[in-house]
């Protein structure tokens, strides 16, 4: 299970996140689209240590080395611009991301990318009128691409976490229903035991 970051401030926002962590968050996302270099240093440089290896940057792709950070996500306009990935890849990332929006293009991509987001799944919690153009679970029955985990992103809440899962989705990518909640941990604690108990059930 994967949580981005909100894109504004939340209070109190480091500390929730170790908990998160604590709690045994795999990766957490970092996306801070109107941060400057420096705000994004800012951002980062409290985080723990330990943690530091399930980090991924959203941008500012060139302070990964910097802080230790091994996983880089591109978003789908960056993805179309560059040329010749994953060789471009800053190093030391080893591990990389992608967003998509319709199979097509999820089925497209080339080696290099270990997960992609999908979405929107269902209508978003954090962006206002952003809604699926088109049904999504339908869509990954022409899934062709087995190399590259698909992710759900979008809407994506306790009440349809199994629903999603059990359409063909990898795993699931938090966002609103996290940050929107009033405790974001025991929010990540339900929908984190909510994926456990259906992985648990497919063994």
């Amino acid at each position: 299970m994967i949580v981005i970051t909100n894109p504004s401030a939340i209070e109190n926002e480091i500390d929730i996140l170790h908990s998160l962590f604590e709690e045994g968050l795999s990766l957490l996302h970092i996306r801070k689209p109107d941060f400057s270099e420096l705000e994004m240093v800012q951002f980062v440089h409290p985080i723990k240590m330990e943690f530091r290896s399930k980090l991924v940057l959203h941008s500012h792709h060139d302070l990964a080395k910097d802080f230790g950070i091994n996983r880089i996500h591109f978003s789908e306009k960056e993805r179309k611009h560059i040329d010749d990935y994953p060789a471009r890849f800053p190093k030391p990332c080893r591990y990389n991301s992608t967003s998509t929006h319709s199979i097509e293009d999820f089925n497209s991509l080339e080696n290099g990318f270990d997960y992609a987001f999908l979405s929107p799944v269902f209508k978003s919690i954090s962006k206002k009128n952003y809604l699926p153009k088109t049904d999504l679970f339908e869509a990954l029955k022409s899934r062709t691409n087995y190399k590259t985990k698909v992710i759900a992103l979008g809407g994506i809440t306790p009440e349809n976490i199994q629903e999603t899962l059990k359409n063909g989705f990898d795993d699931v990518a938090l966002l609103g229903t996290i940050w929107n909640a009033k405790n974001p941990l025991k929010q990540f604690k339900l929908c984190q035991q909510i994926v456990l108990s259906y992985l648990q059930s497919q063994v």
